[in-house]
């Protein structure tokens, strides 16, 4: 995994003007970081809960979920292998379609960690963009199967198995295991 991890002078403004990388970097309180190259689970895991999401989020216009979508604010850019945003405050451009800037925190990040990559920078992430508005944020662990969820003034808590995920209150009575998360990896 290539890193670009520096304490620097940049502004947000100047890591912005930067050309885009492959993968993304990304910019919370002077530090810039490049996230890893997603490999097969950290793929899998993440079409997955993106179909089940809009599934279930789209067709009431209750949620829309974004995969590596660039969000920009307080002083952060970062980019959640799944944003999601309550549908009324998905951002539009001037004719009324989607944004290509979301400059809000998300209400939701999911984010998937993936091998050789730091959990202490993912949840470091998470904890940015709580603290920026966002209301709910997932950190999956492929290898032991677990989800951290964390909310806004609420302390972290780790399910696994059959424990019901904690989901955005718009979606209702939707209920979604650990272990319905984890089922597209056995591909069975």
């Amino acid at each position: 995994m290539v890193s670009l991890i520096t304490k620097s002078q940049m502004s947000l403004t100047e890591f912005l003007k930067l050309p885009e990388t492959e993968p993304a970097s990304e910019y919370i309180a002077g530090e810039i970081d490049q996230k890893p190259m997603p490999q097969g689970k950290h793929s899998r895991l993440q079409k997955h809960l993106l179909q089940v999401i809009s599934q279930v989020g789209e067709p009431q216009k209750l949620v829309c979920a974004f995969p590596e979508l660039r969000c920009t604010f307080s002083n952060g850019s970062v980019v959640p292998d799944i944003a999601i945003f309550e549908w009324g405050r998905i951002p539009k451009d001037e004719k009324g379609q989607i944004a290509n800037r979301f400059e809000i925190a998300p209400d939701w990040t999911i984010e998937i960690l993936s091998p050789g990559q730091s959990a202490s920078r993912v949840i470091k992430k998470i904890v940015f963009c709580l603290n920026h508005g966002t209301k709910l944020g997932w950190f999956l662990d492929p290898d032991d199967e677990s989800v951290t969820i964390f909310e806004q003034n609420r302390t972290p808590v780790v399910k696994s198995g059959n424990e019901i995920l904690t989901v955005l209150e718009v979606l209702g009575d939707w209920q979604f295991s650990v272990n319905d998360l984890f089922q597209c990896l056995y591909l069975t």
